[in-house]
């Protein structure tokens, strides 16, 4: 990006959080030709974006509750991404295992009229009508398979782990995200080159507003901004950022979601490639399913309001391990397997409701007008989820056009996203060429191909420095030295947990952690003593998350 000088910028908008919300509306808007500035006071997608289930669903819980527009308009976009980000998102198998034939149908009408709570045990005959419904909602834009019910003798044979416990099981497709914190960054610098007139700061923090301006400190210096309109996207902060504008809010009550990861290799093999979608014994929805070589498993939901001290406690760690034993009673499970544990808030409306489980994930964008001294509005971005990023940015983009008094030049509906676009469709062919011309093997050029998409044409051309990542040989040097010197990596900790997978993956040692920090100071120009600060605050970040460095 061109450098923020501390002259007064005067976009059309600034954003204020990048997150996937904040990402997708900055890609939407700067696509129509909007000036836009998006800061963020950390790392892209370092929130509640780097804390999902990894999942882009349809929301088949939402059923219950009666949200059947967020459902459809879920399943929808979760159609378009497979099309859209085809590098980072493919079609998920997922098995629900069933323990009785007519349980939680009256409850689930209670739930459909409004009562607070939600039906447990939900029986096959319950299951098989949502899954109905799921396809009937899935049918636009379709591209995976109808759902199927099986017998216990099917399911069993297909899932052995599985506890005998179960009477049948349904079968449905949804779909997973690999690299969700790449997908934001894609979005921003999609928008960037889109329009070079927009912008994305990461690590700036607002430090006043008066007279219409709002004052940065950001990691080049100090810069201000005078935008006509402000977007709020800082999802749980969303509240907190209001009152800095002095537009004081109470939009948000969000709940906790935490996830861990443990390195199985016998439950990522009983898994075969499938998601277990499954009921606790307290009746609240736990899944497990392999990422990256490793087995995923969330997630909680609990009522929680302060996003900068959350983490994954003891007691969910004990939570899942003991509904793991429960549905897959011939596998062992204890937290030595642990690598990775997450935790996020939700950013969910403002709720009374006893059951987190029942607070709404739609979205909606509540707008504070201007004011005399604050000559600018405030719409924040309340709700939603990772799938439905596209659509609610959408939305809000055609309100924001219309205050500008602008129209819509390009639809995002058909729009491919980073290394997305131009994907090869004889695979085989061009990882064959690629990997002629780069002098590289056929599996090294699979594994860019899988990371990054098209853009692995680009890292494979990048002249970096030679060798491979001591216990993560599936890494280069000169791979990350393109990250750190195209992908606005400010820290050591933005790349090993944002721009790659290897904290997550449990890949991080602290051998190649010195690799990595020698490799992020040549390219970023760090001295000796910041190569040892940036080193030593990744490893700050291991007891947070479980990490075995």
């Amino acid at each position: 990006m061109a450098e923020i000088t501390p002259d007064i910028l005067g976009p059309d908008v600034l954003i204020l959080g990048a997150g996937i919300n904040g990402a997708g509306l900055f890609r939407d808007l700067s696509e129509q030709g909007v000036s836009c500035l998006i800061v963020d006071r950390a790392d892209y997608g370092s929130g509640t974006s780097a804390a999902p289930s990894r999942l882009i669903h349809g929301g088949l819980k939402y059923l219950e509750t009666g949200e059947f527009r967020l459902v459809a308009q879920s399943t929808l976009e979760r159609n378009l991404l497979l099309r859209n980000a085809a590098h980072c998102v493919e079609p998920l198998p997922t098995v629900i295992p069933i323990f009785s034939w007519t349980k939680g149908i009256w409850a689930a009408l209670r739930t459909l009229m409004g009562s607070t709570t939600a039906p447990r045990s939900r029986g096959a005959v319950l299951i098989k009508i949502g899954l109905a419904l799921y396809d009937f909602y899935g049918s636009r834009a379709k591209v995976m398979p109808r759902h199927a019910m099986k017998g216990r003798r099917r399911a069993l044979a297909d899932l052995p782990a599985l506890t005998p416990r179960i009477l049948a099981a349904g079968t449905y497709y949804d779909a997973k995200i690999s690299r969700p914190e790449r997908l934001v960054w894609e979005l921003l610098a999609d928008g960037m080159a889109a329009n070079p007139a927009s912008k994305a700061v990461n690590y700036a923090e607002l430090t006043e507003t008066r007279a219409g301006q709002l004052d940065f400190m950001g990691p080049d210096g100090c810069f201000t901004v005078a935008p006509r309109l402000v977007i709020n996207a800082a999802g749980p902060w969303i509240d907190r950022v209001n009152a800095s504008l002095g537009a004081p809010s109470r939009m948000i009550g969000g709940t906790k979601g935490s996830h861990i990861l443990l390195d199985h290799p016998e439950l990522v093999a009983a898994l075969k490639g499938q998601m277990i979608y499954f009921e606790a014994d307290d009746g609240r929805i736990c899944l497990v399913y392999d990422f990256l070589g490793k087995a995923l498993v969330g997630s909680t939901d609990i009522k929680a309001s302060d996003p900068d001290t959350v983490r994954c406690e003891a007691s969910e760690i004990d939570y899942f391990l003991g509904a793991l034993r429960g549905l897959l009673p011939g596998l062992s499970f204890d937290r030595s397997q642990i690598i990775f544990a997450y935790a996020g808030i939700r950013p969910l409306p403002a709720s009374d409701a006893a059951n987190p489980g029942l607070i709404s994930r739609d979205h909606s964008a509540p707008v504070i007008a201007a004011t005399s001294a604050r000559p600018y509005p405030v719409i924040s971005l309340v709700g939603g989820k990772w799938t439905t990023f596209r659509g609610f940015a959408e939305e809000v983009a055609d309100g924001v056009l219309t205050r500008l008094g602008r129209t819509r030049r390009i639809s995002t509906r058909d729009l491919p996203i980073g290394g997305g676009k131009d994907l090869p469709k004889d695979r085989a062919g061009w990882i064959a060429a690629q990997a002629s011309r780069h002098g590289l093997s056929e599996d090294r050029v699979a594994t860019l191909l899988g990371r990054y998409g098209s853009t692995a044409a680009e890292v494979m051309a990048h002249a970096g420095p030679a060798g491979v990542l001591d216990g993560a040989p599936t890494y280069d040097l000169a791979e990350l030295d393109w990250i750190l010197r195209h992908e606005q990596v400010r820290h050591l900790a933005d790349l090993v947990l944002r721009r790659t997978t290897l904290a997550m993956t449990g890949s991080l040692t602290r051998a190649n952690l010195d690799q990595i920090a020698d490799c992020a100071a040549t390219a970023l120009g760090w001295d000796a003593a910041r190569k040892a600060r940036e080193r030593q605050a990744v490893l700050d970040l291991a007891e947070k998350h479980m990490m075995r460095l």
